[in-house]
């Protein structure tokens, strides 16, 4: 008998237990939504000390209402701030186009809030509280036995026993590389700098997004709350530079020469150690994220490049129907594919739309008009279509197994 076929639910008398490899937002919220749905949960981190780097995050509408779905209290808006504008502009800050975010959030009743990572990572934290976390724990790989569970072998020689594994370990999982095998990267072509710093400037509202938009590189201000503000930079620069980009500050001001002063002004306020340089890349989309009792989420199931901000969107979205999927359920592997079923065309979608987004974002040459063009004519009922297909999260109703008496 095949482990997709076993059940294990309440075997001998006990509870499920889930092995959560990593603690970033979309294991952080697995974990929460694992023990809503009557699991037992242990969460494993590779760092030895859980530290968010100083970027912030767009956590849009979708993935507020899939946070509100747990029913646990996670108030995000306390912590940073609501969008309440956003523009795209040219470098020397003409107006492109007004996104209609603001409309499409009043219209689903979801706010979209901008915050940074350590303050979204705090809060999920705080919703997990009692969940086993132990850091400095890195898996190296894993082994299911004859029973339908799970044992996973750490770096340090420990074996850790579950019912399940969930690997929320990222862009280099270990539990995917297991799954999968080697696979290559996928460069988009060009680095991201970021950074968080307090800031205030006349034409920086409070609760806006602004994109300025250049031949070959971008820039984003993002108001994350209490005077802090979360900016990125993008310039088109080979692999081999950009994946151990070594420069200075005065390089970033170069990009940016002439452009906007609230954009000059930011980098200029902003300390040098302040700012993070990560290559932009994704991974060919996996197909198969799990087998038996092993699966997937977020960054480790598909990558996507933050063109859409949708990257913890997604691994947020993930972890809610995760949960959803295994509430009273028997066949716990079934389960488990049942959830892969359910998201894989959703992702699949944004991580193209990602990609393809990203790629005439960064247009130089000709191409820049023309990219500006697109957007600043786009059909507003188009404009409005496209965004808000991705700003609702609509909770799936799985159903369980009669002998559970559990509700999907």
């Amino acid at each position: 008998m095949s482990t997709e076929s076993r059940t294990s639910t309440k075997k001998n008398g006990r509870r499920p237990k889930a092995l959560v490899i990593g603690a970033g937002i979309g294991g952080l919220t697995a974990a929460v939504a694992l023990r809503e749905a009557g699991l037992d949960v242990e969460i494993h981190e590779r760092a030895g000390r859980l530290r968010a780097a100083g970027s912030g995050l767009s956590v849009m509408s979708n993935a507020v209402g899939a946070l509100r779905s747990l029913g646990v209290g996670i108030d995000l808006e306390s912590r940073g701030t609501t969008l309440d504008s956003y523009h795209v502009r040219t470098a020397r800050g003409r107006l492109i186009r007004e996104f209609p975010f603001p409309e499409i959030i009043e219209r689903l009743g979801v706010p979209s809030v901008l915050i940074t990572r350590s303050d979204l990572q705090q809060a999920l934290l705080e919703a997990a509280e009692g969940i086993p976390l132990t850091l400095g724990s890195a898996a190296s790989a894993f082994e299911t036995d004859p029973t339908g569970g799970v044992r996973v072998t750490f770096e340090d020689g420990r074996v850790e026993h579950g019912d399940l594994l969930i690997g929320a370990d990222g862009f280099h999982s270990v539990v995917r590389r297991q799954l999968a095998g080697p696979e290559p990267s996928q460069d988009s072509g060009y680095i991201c700098w970021l950074a968080v710093v307090p800031y205030a400037h006349p034409r920086f509202a409070p609760g806006s997004v602004v994109h300025y938009w250049g031949s070959g590189r971008r820039f984003g201000l993002v108001d994350v709350g209490g005077g802090r503000l979360y900016w990125w930079g993008t310039k088109n620069m080979p692999a081999e530079r950009s994946h151990d980009w070594k420069g200075t500050k005065e390089e970033i001001l170069g990009t940016y020469a002439g452009w906007a002063d609230e954009v000059v002004h930011a980098i200029e306020v902003t300390p040098e150690e302040s700012v993070i340089a990560v290559p932009s890349r994704d991974r060919p989309f996996l197909e198969r994220w799990g087998s038996g009792p092993v699966t997937l989420l977020g960054d480790a199931a598909h990558p996507m490049l933050t063109s859409l901000g949708q990257g913890s969107g997604m691994a947020i979205e993930d972890a809610v129907v995760l949960g959803r999927a295994l509430r009273g359920a028997e066949d716990l592997p079934r389960a488990l594919r049942r959830y892969e079923d359910e998201r894989r065309e959703r992702t699949r979608a944004l991580v193209a739309a990602s990609r393809g987004i990203s790629d005439f974002e960064q247009s130089e040459g000709l191409r820049r008009p023309v990219r500006d063009a697109y957007f600043r004519f786009m059909p507003r009922a188009k404009l409005v279509r496209t965004l808000e297909g991705s700003l609702t999260f609509t909770p799936p109703s799985f159903r369980t197994a009669p002998a559970t008496g559990a509700a999907a």
